[in-house]
């Protein structure tokens, strides 16, 4: 597969993606069979064993990806073709304060305001992250049901900017964002 042709499908499909996403949670084409596209636990994109250098290739890409039970691919309105994802699409790369709010910022260019619409949840970290004494840890949704992970850099300094409370057995570190606290860590209560 042409990874310049399928972006250029893309592109036609979607028009100008920098303003607005296309609307791929509404097109249901055929199942064209997989490719071999990776999206590494670092977030890289690597297509036949060789990361994408086009950034540009990147993020438009990154606008098309669709999950489905278990599996994510990337559609066109005329094709969908499956891809490996290591653990999630995205990465949560930067952050910063405005106001009352979190604003995240991927690694393929998202910005996004930790809130009630892009919620936080703690989970397992996956294979090749996990340590012996692994806790859960925080992922963000994106949209349409697409995870990021936050950057372990971005973890630690929310980490430091975090309030404590106790609930049950359990002392919970959250941040507050749009006046809604999000947990980003748990650690039993002493």
């Amino acid at each position: 597969m042409d990874l310049s042709n399928f972006g250029q499908k893309i592109s036609d499909a979607a028009g100008d993606t920098s303003r607005v996403l296309p609307p791929v949670d509404k097109w249901d084409p055929p199942f064209c069979g997989d490719i071999n596209l990776t999206i590494k636990l670092d977030g890289s994109w690597h297509y036949e064993g060789t990361p994408i250098g086009r950034r540009a290739l990147v993020r438009l890409f990154s606008t098309v990806v669709k999950k489905e039970q278990d599996s994510y691919f990337l559609v066109t309105p005329v094709e969908k073709i499956g891809i490996t994802v290591e653990d999630v699409p995205f990465l949560i790369t930067q952050w910063s304060q405005q106001d009352d709010a979190i604003v995240l910022t991927t690694n393929v260019g998202d910005t996004l305001t930790l809130s009630s619409n892009h919620p936080m949840q703690l989970r397992q970290p996956p294979p090749g992250l996990e340590a012996p004494d692994s806790h859960p840890i925080p992922y963000v949704c994106v949209r349409r049901n697409l995870w990021a992970r936050l950057h372990q850099n971005v973890y630690y300094q929310l980490i430091e900017q975090a309030d404590s409370r106790t609930r049950g057995n359990l002392q919970q570190l959250f941040v507050t964002s749009e006046m809604e606290p999000f947990i980003i860590g748990e650690l039993p209560a002493e």
